[in-house]
């Protein structure tokens, strides 16, 4: 158990504990002397997870690489598998999770990430046990199903290569297209004096990104010129416009995101430390 994380990530698993609402939240269960104990909640809320697995009616299915589970302490349940976003609400009492009728949005997606999400909702729909065992969560229902999760660890903004997967306008949400050439897929990091360098989606760009708190000033982009297909240039426009001026950024675990003061954003995902410097020129 970690003593201490960035604000910007993941907090203290016992910090998190709903104990601090003291019966409230708690379960009770006779001792059977005549008095009464408190169960504290399992501690769950407020970490970014890291789904690993869903097993469903006896399948499991293999989470796709960034999909993440958060309950929030207000009660509120938010998971994505790299497509669409699903939130639900949830009730912790003890160790069961009661979630509320799950909502998606209606993204298109490949196969895998279809699978794994309709594993999710499944899942995530009435009440499970939670079961905390070191940094592994396993979620499971009163059906068998389960959910198996494991704590994430903070990914640092500078020196990271988030691959940009998601592109937001207001409340609106949209997924980067699946196939993309490998060399167009929008990707960025953010260096230690204070510049940003990447793809957008069809060019390499780079440009000054001056991090304040959790502020991030971008300065005009600089880059090549080469002309793309219309699917690209849209993605390119997309992820440029988030780009523009001051932004907001928050990191929970391996999800970055960014959103400028228009509305304009961009969600993306920490990718392995092996690709760091590759296609940068593409």
């Amino acid at each position: 158990m970690h003593t201490q994380r960035m604000a910007v990530s993941v907090s203290v698993l016992a910090l998190l504990t709903l104990a601090a609402c003291g019966t409230e939240s708690g379960s009770r269960s006779g001792s059977g002397d005549g008095s009464d104990t408190v169960q504290s909640d399992v501690p769950v809320t407020g970490v970014a997870w890291s789904v690993d697995s869903l097993t469903v009616d006896g399948k499991k299915t293999e989470a796709p690489a960034g999909s993440r589970l958060e309950i929030d302490p207000k009660g509120r349940a938010k998971a994505g598998f790299g497509c669409n976003h699903i939130s639900a609400d949830a009730r912790v009492e003890g160790d069961r999770i009661t979630f509320g009728k799950p909502v998606s949005t209606q993204m298109a997606c490949d196969e895998t990430t279809e699978k794994a999400e309709k594993a999710a909702l499944a899942a995530m729909d009435g009440e499970v046990t939670a079961k905390l065992s070191g940094e592994k969560l396993t979620l499971t229902t009163e059906g068998g199903d389960t959910i198996a999760l494991s704590e994430e660890k903070p990914a640092g903004l500078v020196g990271t290569r988030w691959a940009v997967n998601t592109l937001l306008s207001g409340e609106t949400a949209t997924s980067v297209p699946a196939d993309l050439p490998k060399e167009r897929v929008p990707h960025l990091t953010f260096g230690e004096d204070g510049t940003v360098h990447g793809n957008s989606g069809c060019n390499s760009f780079h440009g000054k990104a001056a991090v304040e708190g959790s502020t991030i000033d971008f300065g005009p982009p600089a880059g090549t010129r080469k002309m793309c297909p219309e699917a690209e240039i849209e993605v390119e426009r997309a992820v440029l416009a988030a780009l523009d001026g001051p932004a907001t950024y928050t990191i929970k675990g391996s999800t970055l995101t960014v959103t400028s003061k228009d509305g304009k954003g961009i969600g993306a995902t920490a990718a392995p430390a092996k690709s760091e410097g590759t296609q940068e020129h593409g």
